[in-house]
Formats: structure tokens, C-alpha cells, sequence
């Protein structure tokens, strides 16, 4: 389990390890996204409804069910499976979103309070992996979409402690992130008058379409096709850090949308989910249209034992929902662990995940980009660099990698996106890098051709010096 080494000494924010508690959160923040990302590209979102459907009314005459019956309940089953598995995506997507707007707002208040935030090389390292400074320890994988990972998914945003077992050393402690960003609005409350907030450093803030709540990746449709947005046009945005007032804002929008503002409660006090009715459940918007990602991702749980409760009253307890829709991906992969790929030339898969993991590393790069750069300069790098990579580029090649195959210990897996932080070299900028990259990959992988002029006009953004811990 990776240990990000932060602190030592004293569980308490001060103004002299400030920098350091806001770059931790950061990094809370950061450790989040590969793991959302990676079990968000482990559901397929649009099954094949026939097949499903098809399988399950055989699955049903045999148990004895009059055909026409069994086609009925065969339909209706595959439905909501349908709607289940796109609801999955939409809701992890929301959630990615939302992390990547807690790491901007943290940088932001770094940003006014310290300086430069540090992104770049930050994701895990290893896994399993932990968030760091989170009492109790708990691991967190690159695992597919499954109820185990939907409880680590709740471990990460309960707003309640968690039973207790070893502490993490040397970062500051915390029971929840609500607990932690709770400890630095106290130094920021208690030493307002001490602390310097510039307003010259720049931020990424509201009113430049920066970030947008909802896009095609966070709606579902249900059962009678209506679209379902999962995230509220008051659930929160960007925020300008140039005080206490506004830092206090930025801290409250993060608490809010991951653990929500009622104070509905989260696990129950063994660990084990509470399918409460809707109305009891945690919102992060006024007019409560969204709910709070630990709520979001309880839903999800409850909802997966309903379908198989579901599935049971038919006889057909025996049957996993899940391999309807997840896909066969690995737990933990690592570009290194990947073999020649069945039908592929060798290093193929290893070519793909290479770029792909470059791709991914150039995100943060340019967001660190955007703290150092003037206005005009700022917007085409989000706009054209990190909005059109995660869209047209990192989406796309998480999808193709996909198409490659491997065969280990006699099971035949898919390849995926192994999220790991690429070390680009210092003799070129990481955007000659990017390309050189993407050349080997498509030599061996025509399958990508299409993604050329993409990297061809991605904004030129330099590295930074990114020291651990400061």
C-alpha cells in the first residue's frame, strides 16, 4: 500500500504547515480520480439488450416458466439491467467531474494562499493504494465495477468515521475529508488576520465555462426513456479564492457534494450499507436534485441487491448481474504487467497503455499549466487542451485499448487504462513526447489513426517543478 509521506509530529493545521495540508488535500482529491475513472470504463453502459434477454428467457423455460411468460419477465428483467448499468456510468462520471472541481478548488486556495499547487506524478503510484492521512487505513484499487468496490467507493465519501485499525503515519490524521478540510477552515478562521490571500496569482474560476455540470457521459435514461441528469445546476462551481469568506466557500462546496449538508448519516455502525427510503438520504444542492456522492454511490449499492433480489423471485439467484454489463478487466494493472497480447503483436498493448498513461500524465500538466499562465493563455489551455483531452482523447483511448486481449493463467482479459503517472523526460517538452508516443502506438495499432490531428493541436504546455509534500 503506497504511504504519501506529508507530515510528522502534531494532527493539527497551522499556519506554518498550511502549504502542506492544502497540497495534501489536493493530493486527496487526486487519488480519487484514477480509481472513479478506472471502474467507470469497467461498465459497459449500453449491454446488448437481445442477448441479455435472450439468455434469460432460456434461463427461465428451463426452470419451467411457459415461454410466453419467460420472454415477458426475460424483457422486463433486461430493461431495468439497461437502465442500471447506464445509470452506473452516469453516476460515477458525475462524481469524476465533481473531483476534479474539488482539486481545482483546493489548488485554488493553495494557489492564494501558498502558491503553486502541484498535480503533475501525484495519482498512486502503487495499488492497492490509500488516501493519505485517512484513519483507518483502507485499501483502494483499480478494480471493475463490483459491491466490494462500490463500498470502497463509500468508505471514500462517508461522512462518518470508519471502524478503526492502524493509523497512516506522517500525514495529518483525519476520520473523514470532511474532518480534514474542517481542520484547515480552522486555521484559516484563526489566524484570518495573519494570512495573505494574493489576488494576482492566477485561479480557475467561474464564468469562463471552465466547468460544466452535466455533459453526455452524466445522463441515463430510465425505464420509460426519460433522461436523467445526475448532477443539479446549484450543486456548486468554481470559486475565486480571495478570502476567508470565499475559501470557506470553496471548503464547504467540497464537504458538501462528497458528503453532503444534512447530516444524513452514512455506514451503519457495522460497516454495512442503510437502503433508507430517498427522502432520509444526503443532497450537496438547496433545492435537493443531487445527491451527495456517498448517497449517490448508496443507491448504487442498494439498487444492485434489489435487481438481484429481483432475479431471485424468478429463480435466478444463481445468476451474476454483473457479467452482463462489467467487463472482464483486471484488478491492478500496470502497463509493465501486461503480456503480448493474443492476435496483437508484441507491445502492443504495452505501446497503447504507454501513451495512454502520457495522455492521463498531460491532464494535470496543463492544470498546473493553467496556475501559471496569464488569462488568454489560461483559456486555451483548458478549453482546447485539458476539456477537448479528456473528451476526444483520453475517453477514446480508454475505449480502444479496450479492443486488445491477453491471456493470463489461462483467463483471456481485456486491456484497460492503467492510470499511472508517465514520466516524461526533460529533453523535450512533453507534447513532442506525447506525439513520438502516439507514433509508436499507432504502428502497431492503425485502430487509433483517427486521434493524429488531435495530438497535433494539443496546446504546448511545459513541465513544472513539482517537489513531493510542498
Amino acid at each position: 500500500m503506497q504511504k504519501t509521506p506529508f507530515f510528522s509530529g502534531k494532527a493539527e493545521v497551522t499556519p506554518k504547515n498550511l502549504g502542506e495540508a492544502i497540497q495534501q488535500a489536493i493530493e486527496i482529491e487526486i487519488a480519487t480520480i484514477p480509481v472513479y475513472l478506472f471502474t467507470y470504463y469497467s461498465v459497459n453502459r449500453v449491454p446488448d439488450q437481445d442477448a441479455i434477454s435472450g439468455a434469460l428467457a432460456q434461463e427461465l423455460t428451463r426452470k419451467g416458466m411457459e415461454t410466453p411468460e419467460a420472454n415477458k419477465v426475460a424483457l422486463r428483467l433486461s430493461a431495468e439491467i439497461m437502465v442500471y448499468a447506464n445509470k452506473i456510468g452516469a453516476t460515477i462520471m458525475s462524481v469524476v467531474m465533481e473531483e476534479m472541481l474539488h482539486m481545482s478548488l483546493s489548488s485554488n486556495l493553495k494557489q492564494a494562499l501558498i502558491g503553486q499547487p502541484h498535480l503533475t506524478g501525484r495519482s498512486p503510484s502503487v495499488y492497492p493504494a490509500c488516501l493519505p492521512g485517512h484513519e483507518p487505513e483502507f485499501d483502494i484499487n483499480l478494480a471493475p465495477f463490483s459491491l466490494d468496490q462500490l463500498m470502497t467507493f463509500l468508505k471514500i465519501e462517508s461522512p462518518d468515521p470508519l471502524p478503526e485499525t492502524t493509523p497512516l503515519l506522517k500525514a495529518i490524521p483525519y476520520k473523514t475529508i470532511g474532518q480534514f478540510y474542517d481542520m484547515i477552515e480552522k486555521c484559516l478562521e484563526k489566524y484570518d488576520k495573519k494570512l495573505r490571500y494574493s489576488t494576482d496569482r492566477p485561479q480557475l474560476v467561474p464564468g469562463r465555462r471552465y466547468y460544466a455540470n452535466n455533459n453526455i457521459d452524466t445522463v441515463y435514461y430510465d425505464i420509460n426513456h426519460k433522461a436523467q441528469y445526475m448532477d443539479a445546476d446549484d450543486s456548486g462551481d468554481l470559486v475565486h479564492v480571495v478570502d476567508l469568506k470565499s475559501a470557506k466557500k470553496a471548503i464547504s462546496q467540497i464537504v458538501e457534494q462528497g458528503e453532503g449538508n444534512t447530516g444524513a448519516p452514512g455506514l451503519n455502525p457495522n460497516g454495512s450499507v442503510d437502503c433508507k427510503p430517498l427522502n432520509d438520504k444526503d443532497y450537496d444542492d438547496k433545492d435537493k436534485k443531487e445527491l451527495s456522492h456517498f448517497e449517490k454511490f448508496a443507491l448504487l449499492y442498494c439498487e444492485y441487491n434489489e435487481l438481484n433480489e429481483k432475479f431471485a423471485q424468478y429463480g435466478l439467484q444463481d445468476i451474476n448481474i454483473s457479467n452482463y454489463f462489467v467487463l472482464n478487466v483486471p484488478t491492478n494493472p500496470t502497463t509493465a504487467k501486461y503480456p503480448k497480447a493474443d492476435k496483437y503483436p508484441e507491445g502492443t498493448i504495452q505501446a497503447v497503455s504507454n501513451l495512454l498513461n502520457a495522455v492521463y500524465t498531460y491532464v494535470f500538466i496543463m492544470t498546473e499549466g493553467c496556475y501559471q499562465a496569464d488569462e488568454n493563455t489560461q483559456y486555451e489551455i483548458f478549453m482546447f487542451g485539458i476539456h477537448k483531452t479528456m473528451i476526444f482523447i483520453l475517453n477514446s483511448l480508454c475505449g480502444d485499448i479496450q479492443g486488445l486481449t491477453y491471456t493470463e493463467n489461462g483467463q483471456t482479459f481485456q486491456a484497460t487504462a492503467t492510470f499511472e503517472n508517465y514520466p516524461f523526460g526533460l529533453m523535450s517538452s512533453p507534447k513532442s513526447q506525447l506525439i513520438e508516443l502516439y507514433n509508436e502506438a499507432v504502428a502497431l495499432y492503425p485502430t487509433i489513426s483517427y486521434l493524429a490531428q488531435r495530438f497535433q493541436d494539443l496546446p504546448d504546455v511545459r513541465l513544472t517543478d513539482s517537489p513531493r509534500g510542498k
